[in-house]
């Protein structure tokens, strides 16, 4: 009888404490909600909520007034009686206009995006899950302020600004993603992420070399993934999410898992990814320069050229891809966690379709075969962060990581016998120390250091395809080089009053190169070199709250980049009938840069963002004509080759607009309009004349109409681009008509384009969703300026999501 009871009374106190549990959601979406508000002024007490919107309300037991708010929604004032008769679920009512997300880049600590004055793009889980992007390139395109550059499928060199590749920096969860052979070309590194595991993107505008040191000139790509969440005072916590989607317009096929558990001191978050995909089918209407007729192909030992049976099939272009993630997080006390990451991806071989286009004089394809090996990315970050107030900080932040790259390039001329093979690696551990003082009430010091050491090996092989012997080659860089950086940086933001705020940043980074060069597999005119050099930028902005919800941010910010390997010492054939040499004498780049924007909100509905900036960079690396040792052409790979090399030759500026509008409309519409242009040149060798700048790209932009009710949203939405006439064509581009439609006058020139495209998520329950769309509804042929490989045509895509 006794047992009886005391199980009876514990069941009853487990019941008790499980109805205390609160889950807050999107009154639309059914979303849960994570860092939700949830307070009392009298007593004082408070708590948020966790990312599965759920937070364990036992202390408001009681309570009268009870304040659950989330910036973006309208607020709630409840009594915690009121909350039991809702069975401890709450809705919130989204309103829109009023969102500012969380952001990180502007300090490297969490701050709400309307306290920062610099322009910054955040593109969320939930705009990720609707689009349904196939890399994480597409994610960056659905911005709608990221031009994206694809000179094969299996690539995505975003473009901000007027720049791109080794000019923009690329973080994941405050680690540099940035390497000591990332190149000045086009750069497909960032598809290595996995869209899925991504929980929160943003785009920093301009330069952020005060924060993140070198190659931060064009703009930050930071990349939030999964967290490991703890469970807080409740029991443990176990959701997931799994999906299964396909495309037709490449035959992708993605699958998708992953699972977070989470307990009071412990969690963990595991993932898993793999997409393949098959050769993409090109649009219906559009140049007939981009049609393939035909390919190369090896038959009975014999390279021939094929006709292809579907000219708008491009063959070859499919590759496949995994990625995996794995996070625990330990928190001993309130004031201390741990977290340790592991990141992998790795692909399959990746066909270069830009160089499989090139043809000889009487159409014969240039090349047989020419690929990317797997691209391989490994992860470790070791993360250990104290909330605890000391002398010299109330919080810091300690990130250790090490990272493998593996890359290679494999070639063989049509009708040659030997394939040639550069592989290269890179290991790079870093430190990162970061720390936030507070400074009385209007202050905070943001302060820290950062050590990012880098070692590259490379080495070449030509391979008898018959015989299948090996000779070694010249390598694509100096094998062992070293590439090291030693940055420090400090932060302060002042609140004058409440509403003008002023921030400023120094930073001071000092570079170490050296690379030692085998004359013996090429002509290099030196057997050593040695650079060392640094860069002192900073920034300085302010923001003014106009009233209402006006805002002007007004920034001026500097930037650099230093040379790395990939500059330094690089031999590579950057475009037919041209080899790059290494130049020991290269310094770095500068960049000078203002930004001015407004932000205005009119009656509730009518959002606008208007942002002008100006950027001028000095001393800009740029490939010009060379000679060496005395010559001015050489053969490279058997080819006579130009020789050409990088150096510290001109000047460049870019200026531009970037606009936003949305309109929220009756009948639970919305109209959505992004677009973003830029107008940029560089100094012409030796000469005061300008000409176009290779990665100021036309204008572009995305309008969009969303509908939702309840569970269901869809969205009919235009993407488009403005072309380039033959003179607007940069000098470099006008030497790839393989890339172009040709004009009246045969010469090549960038078609404009846009497409249509309709898509749809419904919520079939909390457990459930359903994914739909239709791109590129009327079949355009098209290539986005400086791409290899045109555009899908008409793709369909459904994709189902279940949630644990």
């Amino acid at each position: 009888m006794n047992r009886t009871l005391l199980f009876t009374i514990v069941l009853a106190a487990v019941s008790v404490v499980q109805a205390q549990i609160i889950t807050v959601k999107d009154a639309e979406s059914h979303q849960p909600l994570r860092q939700v508000s949830i307070y009392t002024r009298r007593p004082l007490i408070f708590r948020e909520t966790d990312s599965s919107g759920t937070v364990d309300i036992t202390p408001f037991q009681g309570q009268k007034a009870i304040h659950i708010e989330l910036i973006g929604y309208e607020p709630q004032l409840l009594g915690f009686a009121d909350l039991a008769r809702s069975e401890y679920l709450v809705l919130l009512k989204p309103q829109p206009l009023l969102m500012e997300p969380v952001v990180v880049s502007a300090s490297r600590w969490q701050q709400q995006q309307r306290q920062v004055p610099n322009r910054i793009s955040v593109v969320t889980a939930p705009q990720r899950r609707f689009y349904a992007p196939q890399t994480a390139a597409d994610l960056l395109e659905y911005s709608g302020d990221v031009f994206i550059q694809k000179s094969q499928l299996g690539g995505g060199s975003p473009i901000i600004r007027g720049f791109s590749a080794n000019r923009i920096l690329i973080s994941v969860d405050g680690v540099r993603m940035n390497t000591a052979i990332f190149r000045s070309g086009n750069l497909q590194n960032v598809i290595a992420l996995d869209p899925f595991a991504t929980e929160h993107t943003e785009i920093l505008f301009g330069p952020g070399s005060a924060l993140y040191g070198s190659d931060a000139i064009g703009g930050v790509l930071n990349f939030s993934t999964l967290a490991a969440e703890l469970s807080g005072e409740g029991g443990p916590r176990i959701r997931g999410e799994s999906a299964l989607r396909i495309s037709t317009a490449n035959s992708e096929r993605t699958g998708h898992a992953d699972i977070r558990i989470g307990l009071r001191k412990w969690a963990l978050v595991s993932s898993i990814s793999y997409t393949g995909f098959g050769d993409q089918l090109m649009g219906t209407d559009g140049p007939r320069e981009y049609l393939l007729p035909a390919y190369a192909d090896r038959v009975n030992g014999t390279d021939v050229r094929v006709e292809n049976g579907n000219p708008r099939m491009q063959r070859p272009s499919g590759y496949s891809q995994l990625n995996a993630l794995q996070k625990i997080r330990f928190s001993p006390d309130p004031a201390w966690e741990v977290i340790w990451a592991s990141h992998l991806s790795e692909s399959s071989d990746i066909p270069r379709y830009d160089r499989l286009i090139e043809t000889t004089g009487d159409g014969t394809p240039k090349y047989a075969r020419w690929y990317y090996g797997p691209q391989v990315w490994h992860m470790h970050a070791l993360t250990v962060q104290n909330s605890r107030p000391t002398p010299v900080a109330d919080e810091m932040k300690l990130v250790t990581a090490w990272q493998f790259f593996k890359e290679s390039r494999h070639d063989r001329k049509f009708g040659s016998g030997g394939i040639n093979h550069r592989t290269e690696q890179n290991r790079v551990l870093s430190f990162n120390l970061d720390l936030k003082k507070r400074s009385g009430r209007r202050g905070t010091f943001y302060y820290g250091i950062e050590t990012v050491l880098n070692r590259v090996s490379s080495r070449g092989v030509q391979e008898n395809i018959g015989t299948g012997e090996k000779e070694e080659i010249s390598p694509r860089y100096p094998d062992g080089s070293v590439w090291n950086s030693y940055g420090a940086y400090g932060k302060y933001d002042y609140r004058i009053s409440e509403s003008f705020t002023v921030q400023s940043s120094l930073r001071y980074t000092r570079i170490f190169i050296e690379a030692a060069f085998d004359t013996l597999l090429f002509p290099y005119p030196l057997t050593r070199a040695t650079l060392k050099t640094g860069a002192l930028t900073g920034s300085l902005g302010c923001l003014w709250d106009a009233g209402g919800s006006n805002q002007l941010r007004v920034n001026i910010s500097s930037g650099f980049r230093a040379p790395n390997i990939d500059d330094l010492g690089k031999v590579f054939d950057s475009e037919p009938g041209s080899v790059v040499v290494p130049n020991p004498d290269l310094g770095p780049e500068q960049a000078w840069n203002i930004d001015i924007s407004w932000h205005t909100a009119v009656g509730g509905r009518l959002t606008c963002d208007l942002t002008g900036y100006y950027t001028h960079l000095t001393g800009a690396m740029v490939r010009r004509d060379a000679v060496l040792n005395g010559q001015d052409s050489i053969y490279y790979d058997g080819t006579l080759s130009k020789v050409q090399h990088l150096t510290n030759a001109a000047d460049a500026f870019v200026r531009g607009v970037q606009a936003g509008v949305t309109l929220d409309l009756p009948c639970s519409l919305r109209l959505t309009t992004q677009v973003s242009y830029q107008y940029g040149r560089e100094q012409e060798e030796d000469s005061d004349t300008y000409v176009p700048l290779r990665h100021a790209v036309p204008w572009f932009g995305i309008t969009s109409l969303t509908w939702r009710s309840g569970p269901l949203r869809a969205e009919f939405y235009a993407h488009y681009s403005g072309g380039f006439r033959y003179a607007e064509l940069p000098p470099s581009e006008r030497s790839k008509p393989q890339l172009y439609a040709v004009d009246d006058s045969g010469r090549p020139f960038s078609p404009g384009w846009y497409t249509l495209n309709l898509k749809a998520q419904y919520d079939l329950s909390d457990r459930f969703a359903l994914n739909a769309g239709l791109e590129n509804i009327t079949g355009q042929r098209y290539r986005p300026y400086s791409s290899g490989i045109a555009a899908p045509g008409l793709n369909g895509i459904l994709m189902l999501t279940a949630r644990l």
